[in-house]
């Protein structure tokens, strides 16, 4: 079992990530209709940084009530 510590640094890490693809997302959207064959990809990059994030955040919760 991770310890908290370790799991607290993966978020961290984790939420600049999904940030940044937050970012590439909203940055997209605005040079719209150009650049539209990438939205399917740049979505799908935030997707799966933001379900990382919040499954790490459940391991976190469910280590800390056990």
């Amino acid at each position: 079992m991770a310890d908290a510590a370790a799991i607290k640094d993966e978020i961290k890490k984790l939420n600049a990530r999904a940030t940044a693809k937050k970012m590439d997302l909203h940055d997209l959207s605005e040079e719209l209709p150009l650049k539209w064959e990438s939205i399917l990809e740049v979505a799908q990059e935030a997707y799966d940084a933001h379900k990382a994030l919040a499954e790490k955040r459940a391991e976190l919760k469910a280590l800390e009530t056990a």
